[in-house]
């Protein structure tokens, strides 16, 4: 994976800022996002060619009262009960999408699990670790950054966990 220059930096998301600030290897992936498509991740995951299975959706959910980020393969689903298992929690629901997006500073279909505008607790499901890579998004529609599982749970300080349904 390239590492991306201080000039590509500067024109980049916040999540790509924040992965070139902590010096970390990755891709970038762009392609033109269709608004039409059904799911965000499947057309990403179409339009890179890569496996649903390595591309990962960022979701924005409450646990008792507190926002939480899920990060998932797109191919699945994410089972709320065990979310909420994972961060100590007794019941989760999707987060109001205007209080994802406020939170975060990304829009519905492009939040990032890197670069949010507060850090959330963050939970990636433990399928990424069978990968050397994943893909989540970069912060808009249409751009995903490819990175090491162990980098984005690093820098997100997730904790690993089944919170995935196939």
């Amino acid at each position: 994976m390239a590492k991306k220059s201080k000039k590509q930096q500067a024109g980049g998301t916040p999540a790509t800022v924040a992965l070139t600030a902590a010096d970390v290897p990755y891709t970038v992936h762009a392609y033109e996002h269709d608004p039409a498509h059904p799911s965000y991740g499947e057309e990403a995951a179409e339009a890179m060619g890569v496996s649903p299975d390595r591309v990962f959706k960022t979701l924005v959910a409450d646990v008792d009262g507190a926002l939480v980020v899920a990060v998932v393969p797109v191919a699945g689903s994410l089972d709320l009960k065990a979310l909420a298992t994972a961060v100590g929690g007794k019941r989760a629901a999707m987060a109001d999408p205007a209080a994802a997006e406020r939170t975060t500073g990304y829009v519905r279909g492009g939040i990032s699990p890197l670069g949010q505008r507060k850090k959330l607790p963050t939970v990636l499901d433990a399928s990424a670790a069978a990968h050397t890579t994943i893909c989540v998004s970069a912060g808009r529609r249409g751009l995903e950054v490819e990175l090491s599982p162990s980098d984005l749970t690093d820098l997100t300080e997730a904790v690993c966990a089944p919170i995935g349904r196939a």
